[in-house]
C-alpha cells in the first residue's frame, strides 16, 4: 500500500510552475473550494481573477499594468515599459481611473465619481477562453471627450462578449492636460521631437501588452479588433493613421466618431488654430510655470483644475511621430494602416450634447446662425437643413458636420487601402420616459453593443434584449471574420463609392442603400473650405 503526500499549497505552485501552464482556473485557497478562481501567466508576473457577476462562466481580470505609472519624470513622457512582479498579484479590481473631473450632476451622462490618479494605466480582460484556445480580441477604448471616461463603466462589462468567444479588453489611458499637452520644452526633450500625443502613446502600449500578453488569456495576438466610441472613435481613428499602430491591430470599429476634419498642429498655426505648442506655452504662463521642471511639480489635482478654469483643449496632434499629417491626407493617399472598418453614427447624437439646448427662436434668426457660420456656403446648408423645422435641421446639421461626415468620408476613403469598409445608421430609442424626445442619443447604442442593455438608465424591454444580441453578433463576427454577420438578420454589403449599402439598426434591422447622400455632398464642400 502506497502512502499518499499531502497535496500542499506549495506542491501546487511548483507543479503549475513546471508544467507552464498559460492560463487554468484554480481554487483561491485550498481550505476552501467554494471560490474558484482563474490564474493567468502573463510575462511580467502571475494573475489571480475571478468569475464575472454578470455571467459566472467568463473569467474577469482587473487592475492589470500595462506600463509603468506615469509620474513625476513620466508626466507627459511616452509609457515606460511595466515592472515585472513576483508572487501572485490579485486582479479583482479596477484600477484608478486617469486623472478627471467627473461630469457635472446635471449632466446627462453623471455618474458618481471613481478615484482619480496619475497612476492609471491599467487594463481589464474578461474570457471564458480554455487552456490553448486563441478567440478574437477585442480592445475597447472608452469615450468622454479625451478628458473623461474609464474602462471600469458597467456599461463596458465584457462578460457577454466573451460569452460570444471573443476575449474582451478595456484600458485606461491619460486623459485631458495629461495625455494631450504639447510644450516647447517637452518637443526638446523627445528624441522624436514631439510632444503632445500620451493618450494615443498609452493604446499603442496596451495594444503591445496585448500583443505580448493575450494568449495567457486564451487569445489571439493575430486577431486584434480596436473598437471605441466618440473620443474612443477619435482613438480608433488615430491609431488607424498612426504607423507606430500599424501591425498591432487587424480590425477597426468606430461608433460615432474620426478625426478627419483639420487638426491642431504640434509647431505651427493651421486651419484648426494655434499651434499645440503654443497652447502649451499659454497654459504654462497661466499657472506661473517658468519651465517644465515647475510644471512637473504642480500636484496633479491642482493642475488639473486650474488647466480646466484656464479653458484648456486639445486632443491629437499632428506631431510629426504618432501622427504623422493630417488624418484626412493621410487617408485619401492610402497611407492609413491596412484594415478593414465597421463604422456608423446615430441619428440623434445632439440630444444630449447641448445642441437641442440653444435653438434658435425663429426661422430668421436660424437662417442667420447658418449664415454667420457657413458664410457664402449658407444657401446649400439651408436647402438641406431647412428653417421650416428648426429643431430638426439643427440637430441633424450637429449629427452631419460632428459625426455623420465623418464616418461616412472614413469608410469612402478605406477603398484606398483595399480593404472593405462596414456603414451603420442606429436609429433606436432607448427606453425611458424622454424617448421620444432624446431619440437615437449619443453613446445610446454601446449598451446594444455589449449586449447589456440591462444597464440603460430605464428597464429594457424584449425587444431592446433582442437588439443587443443582434448588434454585439454582427459586431463580435466582425472581430472573428472581418465581415459582420447575424444569424437570421439581413446581410451587411460592405460600403463602396458605386454601391454605397448601409445596415439600419432600429426597432427593425434592415439592409439599406444611400444614406443621406445630400447631406455629404454639403458637407464635403464644407470640410474642403476648412482644409
Amino acid at each position: 500500500m502506497t502512502t499518499r503526500k499531502p497535496f500542499s499549497a506549495a506542491r501546487l505552485v511548483c507543479w503549475l510552475t513546471v508544467m507552464q501552464i498559460a492560463f487554468v482556473v484554480a481554487p483561491v485557497n485550498a481550505q476552501s473550494t467554494s471560490t474558484m478562481q482563474a490564474v493567468a501567466e502573463t510575462a511580467h508576473g502571475r494573475l489571480l481573477g475571478v468569475p464575472s457577476q454578470r455571467a459566472p462562466s467568463v473569467n474577469v481580470f482587473k487592475g492589470i499594468p500595462y506600463a509603468a505609472p506615469p509620474v513625476a519624470q513620466g508626466r507627459w513622457q511616452p509609457p515606460a515599459p511595466v515592472a515585472s512582479w513576483t508572487g501572485e498579484r490579485m486582479a479583482d479590481t479596477f484600477g484608478p481611473d486617469c486623472m478627471q473631473q467627473p461630469y457635472p450632476e446635471g449632466s446627462f451622462f453623471y455618474r458618481p465619481a471613481r478615484l482619480s490618479s496619475e497612476d492609471c494605466l491599467y487594463l481589464n480582460v474578461w474570457t471564458a477562453a480554455e487552456s490553448g484556445d486563441a478567440r478574437p480580441v477585442m480592445v475597447w477604448l472608452h469615450g468622454g471627450a479625451l478628458t473623461r471616461g474609464s474602462g471600469a463603466i458597467d456599461t463596458y462589462d465584457g462578460a457577454r462578449l466573451a460569452q460570444k468567444d471573443v476575449i474582451l479588453v478595456t484600458i485606461n489611458y491619460r486623459l485631458g492636460v495629461f495625455g494631450y499637452f504639447a510644450h516647447p520644452e517637452l518637443v526638446a526633450e523627445s528624441p522624436r521631437f514631439s510632444a503632445g500625443n500620451y493618450g494615443i502613446l498609452d493604446q499603442i502600449q496596451a495594444l503591445k501588452w496585448v500583443q505580448e500578453n493575450i494568449a495567457a488569456f486564451g487569445g489571439d495576438p493575430e486577431n486584434v479588433t480596436v473598437f471605441g466610441e466618440s473620443a474612443g472613435a477619435w482613438s480608433v481613428n488615430f491609431l488607424t493613421a498612426s504607423p507606430l499602430a500599424n501591425g498591432l491591430f487587424h480590425k477597426a470599429i468606430a461608433q460615432s466618431g474620426a478625426r478627419l476634419d483639420p487638426r491642431v498642429e504640434l509647431d505651427r498655426q493651421s486651419s484648426a488654430g494655434a499651434s499645440a505648442a503654443a497652447a502649451g506655452s499659454q497654459l504654462a504662463e497661466q499657472l506661473g510655470a517658468g519651465d517644465l521642471r515647475e510644471l512637473r511639480a504642480i500636484p496633479a489635482r491642482d493642475l488639473l483644475d486650474r488647466a480646466a478654469d484656464e479653458g484648456f483643449r486639445t486632443d491629437g496632434i499632428v506631431d510629426g511621430w504618432v501622427i504623422p499629417e493630417q488624418p484626412y491626407a493621410m487617408f485619401s493617399q492610402g497611407r492609413q494602416n491596412k484594415v478593414p472598418v465597421l463604422v456608423g453614427f446615430n441619428s440623434e447624437e445632439g440630444t444630449t450634447l447641448g445642441a437641442a439646448a440653444t435653438l434658435p427662436d425663429s426661422a430668421g434668426a436660424y437662417e442667420a446662425r447658418i449664415r454667420s457660420v457657413y458664410g457664402d456656403l449658407a444657401e446649400m446648408i439651408l436647402e438641406v437643413y431647412p428653417a421650416d423645422d428648426i429643431r430638426k435641421s439643427t440637430l441633424d446639421n450637429y449629427r452631419d458636420s460632428a459625426f455623420g461626415w465623418n464616418m461616412v468620408t472614413w469608410a469612402n476613403l478605406t477603398r484606398n487601402v483595399d480593404e472593405s469598409a462596414y456603414l451603420y445608421f442606429f436609429t433606436h430609442r432607448p427606453p425611458g420616459p424622454r424617448a421620444q424626445e432624446l431619440g437615437a442619443y449619443h453613446a445610446s447604442e454601446i449598451a446594444y453593443v455589449f449586449n447589456n442593455v440591462d444597464t440603460l438608465p430605464n428597464q429594457a424591454s424584449a425587444m431592446d434584449h433582442r437588439l443587443g444580441d443582434i448588434m454585439s453578433d454582427y459586431w463580435v463576427n466582425f472581430a472573428h471574420h472581418g465581415v459582420p454577420s447575424a444569424a437570421g438578420q439581413p446581410e451587411w454589403r460592405p460600403y463602396t463609392n458605386a454601391e454605397r449599402h448601409y445596415l439600419l439598426l432600429g426597432t427593425q434591422v434592415s439592409a439599406e442603400q444611400d444614406l443621406l447622400p445630400d447631406n455629404w455632398a454639403v458637407f464635403d464642400r464644407v470640410m474642403d473650405r476648412r482644409r
